[in-house]
């Protein structure tokens, strides 16, 4: 006869199992490289795994893919550089999030390849390093993806995923908020329009001004929904194996942890 509790118990064993098996796999890894590069040269790169979120792991080339992908999100001029740790934090949030809305059964809805391609013309026509490096044409958007190391299916793919995740984000959070057209004005003139290079066409404000709502009803919903996502990340089992990308709240954690 077994308890009440033991379900849950026998569940968190597994949970524990696997993933001292997932950790164990990566260090497995790690000796295998380290005892063929100790016989042959040059030496062969295994990827390994760095995070894991809820026995989901997360290795070393989805932070460096996720680094590369950043190059599509707008940045203001003063912005800081990307770097790992910050990116693994990004996949990490998106992880929970996607978890979130299987858990729920959400219905979220799938964009259609019509969205995706509507999304990616916006993206190559508007985007400031777009229109420096000339993405509107097909040369010029071939050439962004060369130069960047990205592919158009990892690129479309991202689109995809980044739509559902924001409407399921939207369809929580978004009623009732609305932006003030003051808000937009200065959007484009105080973020937006330092972003070209002196000479470049800048697009016309009516032109851009649903894509700068857009943006601010995100920061308004990240806003709303941030204590939403760090009760996921308490709730949930995160645990960062890389010393290296751990951010700062990682180590206060683990260092209060330790106490």
């Amino acid at each position: 006869m077994t308890s009440s509790g033991t379900p849950q118990l026998a569940f968190k064993t597994y949970a524990q199992d696997l993933r001292g098996f997932i950790v164990g796999l990566a260090l497995t890894g790690s000796a295998l490289v380290q005892a063929q590069t100790a016989s042959s040269s040059p030496p062969v790169v295994l990827d390994h795994v760095v995070a894991v979120v809820n026995t989901r792991a997360i290795l070393a080339s989805d932070v460096h893919e996720e680094m590369l992908l950043s190059v599509l999100e707008p940045r203001s001029v003063d912005s800081v550089a990307e770097t790992p740790p910050a990116a693994l934090q990004r996949i990490i949030s998106r992880t929970l999030i996607r978890q979130q809305i299987r858990d729920e059964d959400a219905r979220t809805i799938v964009p259609t390849k019509e969205v995706v391609q509507a999304r990616l013309t916006e993206l190559r026509k508007l985007l400031p390093v777009c229109v420096r490096e000339n993405c509107s044409t097909d040369a010029g958007w071939r050439a962004f993806l060369e130069n960047h190391g990205l592919t158009q299916a990892r690129v479309d793919s991202y689109l995809r995923g980044r739509i559902e995740i924001l409407s399921f984000i939207e369809e929580r959070f978004k009623q009732g908020l609305s932006i003030p057209q003051q808000d937009v004005e200065a959007y484009y003139h105080n973020t937006l329009v330092p972003q070209y290079q002196s000479g470049q066409p800048v697009p016309p404000l009516e032109e851009v001004a649903p894509r700068i709502e857009e943006i601010l009803l995100q920061r308004q919903v990240n806003a709303m929904f941030s204590s939403w996502l760090d009760s996921l990340r308490k709730q949930g089992d995160v645990e960062v194996l890389d010393p290296a990308l751990e951010s700062p709240e990682d180590s206060s954690q683990a260092g209060a942890a330790s106490q």
